[in-house]
């Protein structure tokens, strides 16, 4: 465990990874100075950002399953870094201040000069984030010869400022895939395990899914699907309510499923 982020080793038979990038909301001193938001307003970005309550998703399927997975979780808000963004300059929610340093809020106001703060925060946060990412990935891909990543996000009902593709269908449960690193028995297992969800699109709103840079187009071996699931689908995590739970039993199901055909490989 870091300050940062937190890794729960599953069972050394299984070759899942969930990975929950946003669900995290504390911010350091070091990151808070460079944010020009007023306290009220920073606690309602962050908020407003979070992918609320989906680590408790990853946990509840970590705790659950017969053979556990693995889990990585982010415990900062991706108001310090979002560690799903390109640093090479080819992340194109550059054009809206969003990239792996966010400069602008979810409705385009200033967060955060674009300083010295920026290179900062990725030397100290991005780079041990993603770099102790890819060695979880290659110590499960060394003991088991494959990887399968669950990208776990959720959104919000209603479309927000900064998001590149306005007119998007807003579904129960966005599929989000690689044409590289997403095949078809994957993506097919989604729809079975949340088959409860009425409405389920692919890359809609939100496309692709995060693997691994050194793996990135190169080895297909790294299998990897993102769920952005819609925060009234689950009902943003309250423990009660049906929809969380029905939530939480799909992610089961569907963690339960690339397990089994991870053995029968």
């Amino acid at each position: 465990m870091t300050k940062h982020f937190t890794i729960f080793p599953g069972d050394p038979r299984s070759n899942v990874i969930i990975h929950v990038p946003h669900a995290g909301v504390s911010i350091p001193e070091d990151a808070r100075e460079s944010i020009v938001l007023s306290d009220v307003d920073l606690k309602h970005e962050i908020l407003t950002m979070a992918d609320t309550n989906t680590d408790l998703l990853a946990m509840d399927a970590y705790k659950r399953a017969n053979i556990r997975p693995h889990v990585f979780l982010n415990n900062l808000s991706r108001l310090v870094i979002d560690p799903e963004r390109f640093i090479d300059g080819t992340e194109e929610m550059d054009k809206v201040g969003m990239g792996a340093v966010y400069t602008r809020t979810h409705d385009g106001r200033e967060l955060r000069p674009h300083n010295n703060s920026y290179d900062a925060l990725i030397d100290k946060y991005f780079i041990s984030y993603t770099q102790s990412l890819s060695e979880l990935a290659n110590t499960v891909f060394n003991r088991c010869g494959s990887v399968k990543f669950i990208d776990l996000h959720s959104y919000s009902t209603g479309c927000l400022p900064y998001e590149l593709h306005q007119s998007d269908l807003r579904p129960e449960l966005c599929i989000g895939t690689d044409k590289f690193h997403t095949n078809d028995m994957i993506t097919t297992l989604v729809k079975i395990s949340f088959d409860h969800f009425e409405d389920i699109s692919i890359n809609q709103p939100f496309k692709g899914t995060y693997v691994p840079l050194e793996f990135y187009q190169f080895d297909a071996r790294v299998q990897s699907v993102m769920l952005e699931i819609r925060k009234d689908a689950y009902s943003a995590g309250e423990p009660a309510s049906p929809k969380f739970i029905a939530t939480q039993n799909a992610i089961l199901a569907f963690v339960s499923s690339l397990t089994q055909n991870h053995s029968d490989s």
